[in-house]
């Protein structure tokens, strides 16, 4: 048996992005889940992942306005980005 997620709800719910946001996903409206997905893509564009640690990322000047730290876990991006829904 599997659910499905009602549309607009939840992860698929488009929101209102910061600008700060909005600059790096390059949207000024998305879901939480689309977000983290522009995120990676900017990461790996950027090539801003750790080579030695490729669990961690080092946000750039763009993406320092969101996130404020040199060295992120990229598991923990959502606690950063919920700041910014």
């Amino acid at each position: 048996r599997t659910t499905k997620m009602a549309k607009g709800s939840g992860l698929t719910k488009p929101m209102k992005l910061s600008p700060e946001l909005a600059e790096v996903v390059g949207k000024k409206e998305a879901s939480r889940s689309e977000c983290i997905k522009q995120l990676w893509a900017y990461i790996k564009k950027h090539n801003l992942q750790d080579p030695e640690n490729k669990q961690f990322f080092k946000p750039d000047k763009k993406m320092a306005k969101v996130f404020g730290e040199e060295k992120i876990r990229a598991f923990s991006m959502a606690k950063f980005i919920g700041a910014h829904l």
